[in-house]
């Protein structure tokens, strides 16, 4: 201990507390020497770095680090300083949504005797349901006089293409991490966007009220990933906030959180600059998202770049310098706490919403009508997963749906490219099918269950990956994945992920509770269908998270589903009397009393291979005396989810997606071709 009190003393000394200190790789020699007869480490530097600016007051070297050069062309931008415009980024479930709350009610946007509900950025019924944010939105609060605009931004790596989207129009990101998990990959993936764009990160360490809280380590964590990433040494000296988010606390160390969260505000306003604007030039504007009012039409969001936008002022729209055309500004708004309020003009810096333009894009620029100029396009990572839309060919087609035909659903999915740029829709080989690429499973998945609450009837394969050729050699997308696994199930866990190819690089003990983290890069293949396997190897405590990493060599086969499935041969409606017998060849998705018809999936087979059953048999009537009523006992049958079904589903299967029901059945085209 008192070698370790002489190191700081050495240390505090060769560096004051004012300094920026370089990354540690770059004074890494004189670490590696001996100092009072104890080897330095790496990891000791990151460490004694991280408890420096830890320690003192809110004092932030970005903002100044980020201005311009003398000379360069920028020189005549300014920055706007009652103006801060963030994007709030974080890993599912670390309390991103949360936070905004106790932001919006610690800065008066409600009433202080308004019901207001929880997690109220999630407006969506999907997304409560779910309890995930999938859309980007955005609103505002007022601190000190200083307007700050907040977009909230989903966790999951399948909704990447809102979060690159939205950092078009921010100037910096509160990075939010779990104070027990520490950086998972969708942090890595939402931290490599911001640092690209050259933002000024505030990391907040959120939960720190957690009994497992391990503050230090994931500040270590988190600047290490920093530096994996290629941060420059600014963006690397970054205010680290602690706060409870459901508490509505927040402070600059885990011990002493303030009674609100004003050392969050604070450290918002000092850290992250406000917009560089060119106040005089001529007005440019990037449309980052798009709304749809009943009322007003098609309302485009984004953030002014140059000039002042106006109420009825007639304006250019480019999608690039050859091909533009002309509209008008009917009604313009601006974000004021939780909702949009008129606004007659609009100041380069700030976000806004725009009506009147009918066919606008999104990564569309609104500029000035005569010396506009488009600014660059919105650039998404090109999708991983690819699915088949079809029109539903079951005998029950009609019975449930409203739009049922190939035109209503060939309508509806080009009608989401509008909106959700990371997708792309592509004609099938027939009529009446689309192939459907999104970033994952989920990714399409929300599409799927938002096309069947409108009214959609249709049928979809298997998730598929979308291979690449390079040198004409096969390559497929590999992800990351990260189990949370007890220590007393880990061996099923890793034999299962070991089956799917997958190569473990790490495993490590996450805080106090006998809970080991492993990370594997395995091909997205591999990942089709696993979560339900991994909850069943792990009696459901296993807690799996992916994000795409890189394309790679074909890992070669990959066995998905060991056991085959049970389908009916007849149709009608099941009975007591078949399930009861049925049920011994596996488990059971139907129970009595349901229609079904030939060819639908009733059941899984214990075995591989399927096993047609007939489960619409009635009991022979007799006058027999002995042929009593035998009283059956029937299994639960299983309940799955849209989710589950596309997850069980293989290559000659389909999904038929109703309003009411979602069924499995084989698929005809396939079993003709097979016979």
């Amino acid at each position: 201990m008192e070698k370790m009190a002489a190191l700081t003393n050495i240390h505090t000394s060769f560096f004051p507390t004012n300094t920026i200190l370089p990354k540690p790789s770059s004074f890494q020699p004189f670490f590696s020497t001996r100092v009072l007869g104890l080897p330095l480490s790496s990891s000791f530097s990151v460490s004694k770095r991280l408890s420096s600016f830890t320690s003192r007051p809110i004092k932030c070297s970005v903002s100044e680090a980020t201005e311009p050069k003398a000379g360069e062309k920028k020189k005549q931008l300014l920055r706007r300083g009652d103006v801060r415009n963030i994007a709030i980024v974080a890993h599912v479930d670390h309390g991103k949504t949360t936070l905004v709350d106790a932001m919006l009610k610690q800065t008066k946007v409600f009433r202080d005797n308004q019901f207001v509900q929880e997690r109220i950025m999630d407006s969506n019924d999907l997304e409560r349901e779910r309890g995930i944010t999938i859309l980007s939105k955005n609103t505002s609060v007022t601190y000190k006089d200083t307007k700050i605009n907040i977009i909230d931004t989903p966790g999951h790596s399948d909704f990447g293409g809102e979060v690159e989207r939205i950092l078009n129009m921010v100037e910096g990101i509160l990075l939010v991490v779990d104070s027990v998990e520490g950086p998972m990959p969708q942090t890595r993936f939402v931290l490599k966007k911001a640092l690209e764009f050259g933002h000024s990160v505030v990391v907040v360490v959120n939960k720190i009220d957690r009994p497992s809280a391990r503050p230090d380590f994931v500040v270590n964590s988190t600047f290490e990933l920093f530096i994996e990433l290629n941060a420059t040494d600014e963006q690397c000296d970054f205010q680290v906030i602690y706060a409870s988010g459901i508490k509505g606390q927040a402070g600059l160390s885990p011990e002493n959180l303030a009674e609100d969260l004003g050392p969050l505000f604070e450290s918002i306003i000092r850290c992250i600059p406000g917009p560089r604007i060119d106040k005089d030039g001529a007005l440019q504007m990037l449309v980052t998202n798009i709304e749809y009012d009943e009322h007003k039409g098609r309302i485009a969001i984004g953030r002014v770049q140059a000039g002042v936008l106006q109420k009825g002022m007639d304006v250019r729209v480019c999608t690039s310098e050859d091909s533009c055309r002309f509209g008008r500004i009917s009604e313009l708004y601006v974000y004021d706490k939780f909702s949009r309020v008129p606004a007659d003009n609009v100041e380069a810096g700030d976000i806004c919403a725009v009506c009147g333009i009918t066919d606008i894009q999104i990564g569309e620029t609104i500029a000035d009508k005569v010396s506009g100029k488009p600014l660059p396009s919105i650039k998404v990572e090109e999708p991983t997963v690819k699915m088949s839309f079809s029109i539903n060919t079951s005998p029950f087609v009609g019975r449930e749906g409203k739009y049922v035909t190939s035109r209503n659903l060939r309508d509806r999915l080009y009608r989401e490219l509008e909106r959700n740029l990371a997708m792309k829709v592509e004609d099938g080989e027939t009529a009446d099918t689309f192939v459907v690429s999104g970033r994952g499973t989920l990714h399409i998945t929300i599409l799927i269950e938002n096309m069947r609450r409108e009214g959609y009837e249709f049928m979809v394969g298997p998730p598929k990956v979308i291979n690449k050729k390079l040198n004409e050699k096969l390559l497929e997308p590999y992800e990351i994945a990260t189990v949370e696994v007890p220590e007393e199930h880990m061996g099923a866990v890793v034999e299962l992920l070991g089956k799917r190819r997958g190569q473990m690089f790490d495993m490590q003990g996450v805080g106090s509770e006998g809970t080991t983290l492993l990370k594997y890069k395995i091909p997205t293949r591999g990942l089709l269908g696993l979560r339900n396997s991994i909850l069943t190897a792990s009696r459901g405590t296993a807690i799996l998270n992916t994000v795409f990493d890189s394309y790679g060599p074909w890992a070669g086969e990959i066995s998905t589903r060991d056991q085959g499935s049970l389908v009916a041969f007849e149709d009608g409606a099941s009975t007591s009397y078949a399930i009861s017998s049925s049920q011994e060849r596996g488990q059971m998705f139907i129970g009595p009393g349901v229609e079904v018809y030939r060819g639908q999936i009733v059941g899984i087979h214990q075995r591989p291979g399927d096993l047609s059953l007939n489960v619409c048999k009635k009991k022979a009537a007799t006058n027999i005396r002995s042929n009593k009523e035998q009283t059956v006992i029937l299994d639960t049958p299983l309940d799955y989810s849209l989710d589950d079904c596309i997850e069980y589903i293989q290559e000659d299967e389909l999904v038929e997606v109703t309003p009411t029901s979602i069924r499995m059945c084989k698929n005809p085209k396939l079993a003709k071709k097979q016979r």
